[in-house]
């Protein structure tokens, strides 16, 4: 599939202009965007098939938390998928060095040519999954998006954050429940509702960090 990137580039501009964002970010977010459409059409990397759809559901989304990553050093993408929100965050934050954990075969190839293609120094790869995933070093941060509850998220990876280190986790309406259902050790410390530029939809970042004894 062929994705008109001109014919996208005005509204991604003004969607990273909204955010806060270099309008000089489009060119390599399209770059992938496009390589994603491509992948896509053989791979069903995503259920999402329309490029503009795929701009605002998972450029911008993905962007819209960006601030929340500008200084911290490492995150952990857990169950990023074709790289979301990792790929975004670090085209978008070249200081962050952003580890992309994927255990299905396919997505990390896919994850593996868009690094390589993207020419991203900061972003690496680990084909695995995520409860196995035994990095050198700990985590400033891990994230992920649509993967599962906070709960169960933190089981499969609480293991990854440093003592300091937190979970980002992108969700739509405040998810009391989950919240409510927090394992021992951990607790929210902040919850931050997110702008994603066209996107209608309500969205929330939850900050989730260890508990003091």
């Amino acid at each position: 599939m062929t994705v008109d990137t001109d014919a996208l580039r005005p509204e991604l501009e003004a969607g990273l202009a909204q955010l806060s964002l270099e309008p000089a970010l489009a060119g390599p977010l399209l770059d992938y965007l496009a390589l994603l459409a491509r992948w896509n059409a053989t791979y069903n990397l995503t259920a999402i098939r329309d490029p503009r759809e795929m701009l605002v559901k998972h450029l911008l989304d993905s962007l819209a938390m960006q601030p929340f990553v500008r200084d911290i050093k490492t995150l952990a993408d857990l169950g990023t998928g074709p790289g979301l929100p990792g790929i975004p965050l670090a085209i978008a934050t070249p200081g962050l060095q952003v580890t992309l954990v994927e255990s299905n075969g396919k997505k990390a190839r896919f994850l593996r040519e868009a690094v390589r293609q993207l020419k991203l120094p900061n972003a690496q790869v680990a084909e695995s999954r995520i409860e196995a995933f035994q990095p050198d070093a700990t985590f400033d941060a891990i994230t992920a998006r649509a993967l599962a509850t906070l709960p169960l998220i933190l089981e499969l990876g609480g293991h990854l954050p440093g003592p300091d280190g937190k979970l980002l986790a992108m969700k739509g309406v405040v998810p009391e429940d989950e919240i409510a259902a927090l394992p021992p050790g951990w607790r929210v410390s902040s919850l931050h509702p997110l702008r994603v530029p066209g996107l209608p939809a309500e969205r929330h970042l939850v900050e989730i960090v260890r508990t003091r004894a």
